[in-house]
């Protein structure tokens, strides 16, 4: 629930441009945060170099991938439907195709998928994705294949990835994979294992080819982005046991930001996702120092209620979170801030849930993504905690809770009104092909006339109009960034 699920994106096939020689079909779905997209195209590029080229046609296909998410039930039923028209393309059309599970619940469901359902070929862990192309021989042997061996060491950051799907424009770039946190509700530590962050030469070096392509925006990506820490590999829990120059000359967060931010000075940076426990003042000091980092936080917070809290494995209360808040608005007084929330949590009396609602009055977030609870198996609330907040209590406290965000969302998007904001421009308006859509620095989508200007310009947009999730404006010449 750490991550944000772009419901827009969800089941979308990817397709770049074919290599010559390559003669083989590669048909690749992803489900689920942005670290599975970014996945995919890590996937992607091993694969280009085994012969494939991606195809949008699935009955075409001859390799076909779904890039699978455990963190909600919705994505696992999506995924088992798709995973019976696969099966159902190939029995009509295509008996030589093979079908692979990959990411989170390749992991979790590995047995059921290979041996008792028998819907796929090939089941392989978000760890294992180098071990592709010996996994897909032995499918051409007629075996079946399977790697979700979690690593400790992996963390992609010799690959390149090939951007799919891509505007050109923004990118993503993990620089963490798995998580320590062990929040109750959470599978990411069971199916994406320990914190392990990347070396940050290849981040910049990565956000330096990026900026070659013609990329004016990254977004770093990972988990728990704040707890970022390299010190020449390892685990971040092992740190205590570096060498005192390791320890000297170790890269945190707030280091690896200004390093981005000082990189590519007309590049715009954002990250994903915040873990308020992490999230130190350095950050922050960070943020406001760079004109070139956005001034926006996704700090989910799951609920107002310091037992709820507690009992979620959060590692801060309702006090420190509000700390942090002040702690933000001073320092970056027009930061954007959005939020994860969970309604109906185990145990969740009414108090709660009127604890999550005045924690929303205080901060008033810019936009959230939320969900009622939904029990997901491994994890600890699902061993030890038993569901019992019943639907139309969970489905009231959502409705409440998404109302008050779209007050908030209206009041936040009022406050740039007669205000002039840089916007990078990414694609054309989905409502309207004279307009076009970009993202100011807090993350609002801003729409306005096309003109003359072009995808990939910095452009300064005189704010004329709002609704509670969108910015209607007017270039008024490019920006300084351009």
């Amino acid at each position: 629930m750490e991550k944000i699920i772009d419901e827009n994106k969800q089941g979308e096939a990817l397709i770049l441009d074919k290599k010559q020689g390559n003669s083989k079909k590669l048909f690749i779905e992803s489900y689920g945060c942005q670290m599975n997209f970014s996945d995919s195209e890590i996937v992607a590029s091993i694969l280009s170099d085994q012969g494939y080229n991606t195809t949008q046609n699935l009955e075409e296909a001859d390799l076909v991938l779904v890039n699978t998410c455990s963190i909600r039930d919705k994505a696992e039923q999506t995924v088992r439907k798709r995973l019976k028209k696969y099966n159902a393309v190939k029995a009509e059309n295509n008996p030589k195709m093979k079908v692979g599970v990959l990411g989170c619940m390749a992991e979790r469901l590995k047995t059921k998928f290979l041996e008792e359902e028998k819907i796929v070929d090939l089941v392989v862990g978000p760890d294992a994705y180098k071990d592709l192309p010996n996994l897909l021989a032995e499918v051409e042997e007629g075996r079946d294949a399977i790697n979700v061996i979690l690593s400790k060491e992996e963390t992609y950051g010799d690959i390149a990835p090939v951007r799919l799907n891509s505007n050109g424009v923004t990118a993503f770039v993990s620089i963490t994979r798995g998580c320590d946190n062990m929040c109750t509700f959470c599978v990411v530590p069971f199916t994406r294992g320990r914190e392990r962050s990347r070396d940050p030469q290849s981040i910049i070096e990565e956000i330096n080819d990026l900026w070659d392509k013609g990329y004016k925006e990254v977004t770093l990506l990972g988990q728990n982005v704040d707890s970022y820490l390299w010190y020449g590999g390892g685990l971040k829990k092992d740190f205590n046991k570096a060498s005192e120059l390791q320890k000297a000359t170790a890269v945190n967060f707030a280091k690896l930001l200004e390093l981005c931010a000082k990189a590519q000075p007309k590049m715009r940076f954002r990250f994903s996702t915040s873990n308020p426990q992490d999230m130190t003042l350095d950050v922050i000091e960070t943020m406001a120092k760079f004109k070139n980092i956005c001034n926006y936080i996704h700090l989910p917070v799951q609920s107002g209620s310091n037992r709820i809290l507690k009992a979620m494995n959060r590692l801060h209360t309702r006090e420190e979170y509000f700390e942090l808040i002040d702690n933000i608005r001073r320092l970056i007084p027009d930061c954007g801030i959005s939020q994860d929330m969970i309604a109906g949590f185990p145990t969740e009396t009414e108090e709660d849930h009127q604890d999550t609602l005045s924690l929303m009055e205080y901060v008033k977030y810019d936009f959230g993504f939320m969900f009622a609870y939904s029990e997901r198996p491994g994890t600890l609330a699902a061993r030890k905690m038993e569901d019992d907040i019943p639907e139309d209590v969970k489905k009231r406290r959502l409705t409440e809770i998404i109302e008050l965000q779209q007050k908030h969302s209206l009041y936040r998007t009022q406050q740039h009104l007669g205000k002039v904001e840089e916007v990078l421009i990414e694609k054309e308006s989905k409502r309207s092909d004279a307009h076009w859509s970009g993202r100011n620095s807090q993350n609002t989508v801003v729409v306005f006339p096309k003109e003359h200007y072009n995808v990939g310009d910095f452009v300064n947009v005189k704010i004329l109009d709002c609704t509670s999730a969108t910015l209607i404006g007017e270039a008024v010449g490019y920006s300084e960034n351009n």
